[in-house]
């Protein structure tokens, strides 16, 4: 594989900084509400601490390479982690004043109050000594470290703790902020938009808990620690066991990063480092506050509609509300859904009717996220309690959701479901399901292809399309890769699904193709295309050659990409614009121009190395005429975008898409929600 250069391809992690920043922007941006401005805050904390536990821990692996191979490879990890953590100082600095500067102030002009332990007033602190008595005390570990000695210091992953310094400056006092147990904001009796931090609650009594000691600085502390498991490559099988038993090297991985408040002495930041065994590269200044993806949980006392967004009830599909036979309804047509604008109801409906329908004989699904106590989950238990035949492939290797798969794969088990855990080197991040069901002499298979997870909660904020069809070529190469997962063939030989690793990048390569040819030929060529990333520098150098062929492309990133777009001898003809707004857009759609008789597809699968070669990933082709268009519309609103969207140029600006004088404002979310209300009107 052709390795990155600086003037062809952008560095995936750098260039996801600038995603990050968009969730930034979202925080600054007035057209939303004061609390979902304060729930991108938190998105853009809880973001940036996954991106160094997994992103930026890998660097730290680099690290460990030896010089000559990293050489040969183009890996440059000490100077691209400082490019890192440059820009990541700038973006919380960023992030500082707009909590200080705009979100206090606003809280503080709609009558809510943070309320910090200097400013308590007698009853506050009452409430407070109460409380700490009461809920906090139980929950904490106090210790002292004697700085003088050779002592191990241990920072959970992730947690909040201070570190006291005393008189005594030998020694340092920590006690963690329990969080877990407590919740991170405390709404005081007296006053019911008064509130504090737990961490406040800690703080003022500090000076009861070091009694004997006189403190001369209270610091806030949280350690990010490497999220990999490293364990891909030493199993063959399942390897649901051994990822079960290894998930504790989570908490005990190597620190990735120390944020720590910026009025920590240099004297201290150095002692703490030595105890961590951290380079000063790892040491990250912050604010008085850490963790701020809690803000996630903040609650609004007031509960004034005003600052939040206004609520958008899940639309009715025409056809699946009111079928009285799914199955019938779904032979007779393909149908089409998208979350959150309708309910993930149909998809949970789907399945109940297959569990309840006496003539559906077996039930196979992939889940890759999956949902606690769920109806999904419940049907699926249900059916094997009816004796139905159920397969259940489980994702054991699902980023921070492992532990939780694989309990659940093992209540499938205990029920007789068929479980699959994950291969070895491949991720299965599918979504999809099969039924069968006997029709007479015939048993007809009914298939659902998504981009999002079977998960009710993320249906709700995530932007994903589903398919339900009982095309006969569609469903019958999805029962031939259910039978590669259940090991019964090796390949799928399919001829209308993109299923990787088998076809995925051999099928877009052969349409890239095919639209620089018709180029080439004068003939209208086009490439449309929406992702969550862009990485694969293989498809990259395809654009860039189709580009310089004078095919137009357009494209919908949200998150990172390795492309750089709009330079002369390189990328003139494509253009990419990114959508951040309240909800994700998760959704991956393909449109080729294909010499006027278009062709669309859409699934799991990112233009990203992994999806295409590492993961089972399905991607379907749009064959019903009414989908096609419906989806069409729906990619063509997004492109139009003229409030959310951000151009991501060459220069990395994140400069907004500026409507013209004569258009109509497009806010696509609420766009697409006008436009399904009407389309599905009943």
């Amino acid at each position: 594989m052709q390795q990155p250069t600086e003037d062809r391809f952008r560095h995936r992690d750098l260039n996801w900084l600038y995603f990050n920043e968009r969730v930034l922007q979202e925080a600054e941006d007035k057209l939303n509400p004061l609390f979902e401005r304060i729930k991108f805050l938190g998105i853009f904390s809880s973001n940036l601490d996954e991106y160094f536990r997994v992103r930026v821990s890998q660097l730290r692996q680099m690290k460990r390479v030896e010089k000559s191979i990293r050489k040969k490879l183009a890996l440059k990890p000490n100077r691209l982690t400082k490019q890192i953590l440059k820009e990541v100082k700038e973006q919380q600095d960023r992030f500082g004043d707009i909590y200080t500067k705009q979100i206090l102030p606003e809280l503080a002009a709609n009558d809510i109050h943070l309320v910090d332990s200097e400013h308590f007033t007698k009853k506050q602190q009452e409430f407070a000594n109460s409380y700490f008595i009461d809920c906090v005390k139980e929950h904490l570990d106090i210790k002292k470290v004697d700085i003088s000695k050779e002592s191990d210091l241990f920072l959970d992953n992730a947690m909040l703790y201070f570190l006291i310094t005393f008189e005594n400056e030998n020694e340092l006092g920590v006690v963690n902020i329990p969080v877990d147990q407590c919740g991170r904001f405390v709404y005081f009796e007296h006053g019911k938009n008064m509130l504090t931090y737990l961490d406040e609650i800690v703080r003022s009594e500090l000076p009861c808990l070091f009694s004997e000691d006189k403190i001369t600085g209270i610091y806030e502390v949280k350690l990010s620690r490497d999220a990999e498991l490293y364990i891909e490559d030493q199993y063959e099988g399942v390897l649901a066991e051994k990822i079960y038993d290894s998930l504790k090297q989570r908490t005990d991985g190597q620190p990735t990063r120390l944020l720590y408040d910026a009025e920590m002495p240099k004297e201290v930041q150095k002692k703490v480092r030595h105890l961590l065994n951290l380079g000063k590269i790892d040491m990250m200044p912050g604010g008085k506050y850490h963790n701020f993806k809690d803000f996630l949980s903040l609650k609004d006392p007031t509960n004034n509609p005003d600052l939040h967004f206004e609520e958008l009830p899940p639309l009715a599909h025409k056809t699946l509300e009111n079928a009285t036979n799914l199955f019938e309804t779904i032979k007779e047509k393909d149908q089409l859904v998208h979350f959150p604008y309708m309910s993930f109801k149909y998809v949970e409906q789907f399945l109940d009717a297959a569990v309840k329908d006496e003539d559906v004989t077996q039930i196979k699904i992939s889940l890759y996220r999956v949902a606690d106590n769920s109806p999904l989950t419940s049907s699926l238990l249900e059916a094997l309690e009816k004796g139905k035949k159920v397969t259940v492939f489980v994702e054991a290797k699902a980023r921070f959701d492992e532990e939780n798969n694989i309990i659940w794969g093992r209540k499938f088990e205990e029920k007789g479901a068929n479980v699959i855990y994950s291969y070895p080197k491949i991720k299965v991040h599918s979504k999809i399901m099969m039924i069968s069901r006997k029709e007479g002499n015939d048993l007809v298979n009914y298939s659902y292809i998504g981009t999002g997870n079977f998960n009710t909660e993320t249906s709700k904020i995530y932007c994903d399309h589903a398919l339900f069809t009982a095309n006969h070529d569609l469903t019958k190469e999805m029962a031939r890769l259910f039978m590669v997962l259940e090991g019964e063939l090796i390949v799928p030989r399919e001829k209308h699904l993109l299923i990787s690793p088998f076809s995925t990048r051999q099928k877009f390569t052969t349409l890239i193709y095919n639209e620089i040819e018709n180029a080439r030929m004068g003939k209208k060529a086009k490439i449309t295309a929406k992702m969550n990333s862009l990485e694969d520098y293989e498809i990259i150098d395809l654009l860039y050659k189709a580009s310089e062929a004078g095919v137009e492309i357009r494209l919908l990133v949200r998150g990172f990409t390795c492309l750089i777009p709009g330079i002369e001898g390189l990328s003139k003809n494509i253009y990419i614009t990114s959508i951040v707004d309240r909800y994700l857009e998760h959704g991956r759609i393909y449109l080729f121009e294909n010499g006027g008789e278009e062709l669309m597809f859409f699934g799991s699968a990112d233009w990203m190395n992994r999806n295409l070669d590492r993961r089972i990933e399905v991607v379907t082709p749009i064959y019903d005429e009414d989908v096609f268009s419906e989806l069409k519309d729906i990619l063509e609103i997004q492109l139009s975008d003229n409030v959310k969207a951000r151009i991501q140029d060459a220069g990395e600006t994140n400069q907004y898409v500026e409507a013209k004088k004569s258009a109509k404002l497009n806010r696509s979310q609420y766009s697409i929600y006008d436009y399904l209300k009407q389309k599905h009107k009943i």
